[in-house]
């Protein structure tokens, strides 16, 4: 049984980096220049910051054939030729990524160290090759075969056929079309002019990637449309709009129909993708092995799972029938449901795989039924000991693209299909509305709720990310104190070079957001080599990142200053702290929405006039995609007990600052002063383990018990990571010290003379 949280009693408790030889900028007023780099070559010899080796748990480690296994990173085209082909029982095999940019962190050379062979991965390291094009002559071949099916706009969705947030190369149209690489926004061609409908977290983003052939649609304003259906039905009039039906779900395409028809206008889907014809050097698809998940990290085995798919099936009442007739024809009763939600597939099966960059998904169609279950994968991405599993499990394995003929054929005989509402319309379309029955997937419940094997997991995975998260902003306090200059990117680097080294590691969840100054303003904003900030010290500097591990996905926010912040950056700074804490400390009936708890990270901030536009968290994977469910502080969804969600809010100051503070958190029982028997209580329980960072808080500004709160918080995090540390001489003097330090900064004394004890 998981365990209860007592909170019985009323306290609240729980540009460019300098490119020289030596990789670093060079330190600024030290006065000893040739010192100074000898130590940048010596230092981790001499702190033993980059050599500490992180514990291995006893239940951590998979089996001895689950050993080598594929990171989660995109790589370089080099290091793709070069890798060697490896194989294990539950494995991947061998192992190529389409979609990759990145270098592999793994390559020749030993991690033991910080420079030598890592000083070489930074030097070798070239941002992606990022084509910039005038769009004008692609967006003219388009309107050719526009004109061909006689449109008057046509759509370009972010998403793949799987409706995935994140997507592989060969399935990022929308970037193709209009230069615009954000992940989420809608390309919209008309005869004679180009739009990028986008909300608020893309539009200084897309201002700097559009050309003058796009005009960027800010969706979410008050005067302005909702989201990209709003905006076409409110401009088009006897129009036919065209769409990829595979690119648009059951759910935005049933919406989308009656508003069109009352403007006389309709949907229309051409046989090919119109993206794809013009696409000249399109990527493949990947064809990367998919492995096996073990029950050490699922605490399900995959055959329950489908047990209890299948027993949701048989419940689903049937569709279309009177009440009164007993037993339902069988054209009417349920036979199964067809899977399209790549993350949903990996857990049911309990399998991963590494098509898309930071997600570890295959793509793939998976159709459980009463009597059978049938996998749709390319067959060269299942080797014989993933093929033996899945025999075992009695899944039939077929082509990708044989689920096209299974629907047409209806080889399921008489009876309907359960579909999601994210389910792609081409699929609807191919069923018929005679054959299906859309509702939400038990699978997105299941998954979504973490037992306690997976809770475990998690809460280890975030001890070793919050080490190596510490031996970072050990090592960035250390380089800003003695004045080098650090980008963004080489800050970004350095974290993902720590991270490597933890055991576990299977790449990022998601790209590094590492952001000094205006960059910081910008929710989304990722660094390039090439033309990132040096982190200064008269603004906050963000970094938002996390690593997948095979026992747990981590998603964690600090905001850091390193000089005297001002007076506006400390106020919005702690009360953005503020809501933090209210939500942490949150106590909550069952049945509580994350939306009715979302104002106690706002209320602190609204009472100076301050807000942030993104939501307050989100779901989160275990070793699977970093936004997951439909559990959230934005949604409706009631909170239930193993929920894993981030805590996030934030506040933006365009062209000047940006501040966010962001842990996850697993919502467990509470128990309260006051007991019904009748009523259950939930509240949370913190899985980051990173201190936070009290030099911009104004004392003034907190009560007893949040003073309390981060004082605790931070001393937490001292008697969790310490024993990690313990070898780590910089980073356990940092964390000490970030325990121990008094809330604020010392004010200037007489005369303005300041004194910082740190």
């Amino acid at each position: 049984m998981a365990p209860k949280l007592d909170r019985s009693r009323s306290k609240l408790t729980r540009g460019n980096t300098l490119r020289s030889k030596l990789g670093y900028g060079w330190g600024l007023g030290l006065g000893r220049r040739e010192k100074d780099k000898e130590e940048l070559y010596t230092e981790v010899d001499r702190s033993s910051s980059a050599t500490t080796i992180l514990p291995v748990y006893p239940r951590d480690a998979p089996p001895p054939s689950c050993q080598r296994l594929p990171r989660l990173r995109p790589e370089s085209k080099d290091s793709q030729a070069s890798r060697a082909t490896k194989s294990s029982n539950l494995s991947n095999g061998s192992k190529q990524s389409n979609n990759s940019q990145r270098p592999s962190l793994t390559g020749s050379g030993s991690l033991n160290t910080l420079v030598g062979s890592a000083l070489e991965r930074k030097e070798a390291y070239q941002d992606p090759i990022r084509e910039i094009v005038d769009t004008y002559p692609r967006m003219t071949e388009l309107r050719k075969l526009m004109a061909k099916d006689n449109l008057d706009y046509y759509v370009v969705p972010s998403e793949d056929a799987h409706q995935s947030e994140y997507t592989a190369e060969a399935d990022k149209r929308r970037e193709w079309i209009s230069n615009f690489t954000g992940s989420a926004g809608q390309a919209i061609i008309s005869k004679s002019a180009a739009y990028l409908v986008t909300d608020s977290r893309y539009w200084l983003q897309a201002e700097k990637e559009l050309d003058e052939n796009w005009v960027l649609i800010r969706s979410g304003m008050p005067s302005g449309p909702r989201n990209w259906v709003d905006w076409i039905t409110d401009r088009a009039n006897e129009s036919r709009v065209g769409i990829d039906a595979r690119m648009v779900s059951n759910e935005t395409a049933t919406q989308l129909y009656p508003l069109l028809q009352a403007k006389k206008s309709k949907l229309v889907y051409p046989s090919q993708n119109l993206i794809d014809l013009i696409w000249e050097g399109k990527p493949t698809r990947s064809k990367n092995k998919i492995y096996v998940q073990p029950i050490e990290y699922t605490g399900k085995d995959a055959s329950k799972k489908l047990t209890q798919v299948r027993d949701w099936i048989k419940n689903h009442p049937p569709s279309g029938t009177s009440p009164s007739r007993n037993p339902p024809p069988p054209s009417q009763q349920h036979v199964g449901t067809l899977v399209t939600n790549l993350a949903s597939i990996a857990y049911v099966l309990n399998l991963r795989g590494d098509d898309i960059p930071f997600n570890p998904v295959f793509v793939s169609y998976l159709y459980i039924g009463l009597d059978r279950v049938i996998l749709f994968i390319e067959q060269e991405k299942v080797e014989p000991p993933v093929r033996e599993y899945l025999q075992n499990l009695k899944v039939e394995i077929r082509d990708y693209n044989g689920i096209w003929s299974f629907l047409r054929t209806r080889e399921w005989g008489e009876g309907k299909v359960i579909i999601s509402p994210q389910t792609s319309y081409a699929i609807s379309l191919m069923l018929t509305h005679y054959r299906y029955t859309v509702a939400p997937s038990v699978i997105e419940e299941m998954k979504s709720v973490k037992n306690e094997v997976e809770i475990q997991g998690l809460k280890r995975a975030y001890l070793r990310d919050g080490a190596c998260y510490v031996q970072f902003l050990a090592w960035l306090d250390e380089k800003m104190s003695k004045g080098f200059q650090i980008s963004e990117w080489e800050a970004a680097w350095r974290l993902t070079e720590f991270r490597s080294k933890a055991k576990n590691y299977m790449g990022l969840a998601y790209e590094n957001i590492s952001a000094t100054g205006p960059n910081a303003a910008l929710p989304h904003y990722t660094p390039l080599k090439s033309d990132s900030l040096f982190i200064d010290k008269e603004t906050p500097y963000l970094n938002d990142s996390g690593g997948q591990y095979r026992d747990g996905t981590c998603d964690t926010t600090r905001t850091m200053h390193f000089g005297r912040p001002t007076l506006d950056q400390s106020g919005a700074y702690t009360r953005v702290l503020q809501g933090h804490i209210a939500i942490d400390t949150a106590i909550f009936p069952k049945g509580t929405t994350g939306a009715q708890l979302d104002v106690l990270a706002r209320k602190n901030l609204w009472q100076d006039g301050l807000n942030y536009l993104h939501g307050t968290g989100h779901g989160v994977g275990s070793f699977l995609n970093v936004h997951e469910g439909l559990h959230g502080f934005s949604s409706d969804v009631p909170l239930t007990r193993g929920h894993v969600l981030t805590n996030e809010p934030g506040y933006y100051r365009a062209n000047d600052f940006g501040i966010r503070i962001e842990s996850v958190l697993v919502v467990r029982d509470v128990r309260t002063k006051h007991i019904d028997p009748d009523q259950t209580w939930l509240g949370f329980e913190r899985l980051t383990c990173v201190p936070i960072q009290t030099r911009m808080v104004l004392d003034h500004m907190l009560s007893k018990e949040e003073k309390d709160w981060i004082r605790e918080h931070n001393r937490a995090c001292l008697n969790a990571l310490e024993g990690l540390l313990r070898d780590d001489k910089r980073a356990l003097k940092w964390l000490r010290r970030e325990a121990e330090r008094s809330i604020g900064i010392a004010p200037a004394g007489p005369g303005g003379v300041i004194i910082d004890w740190d």
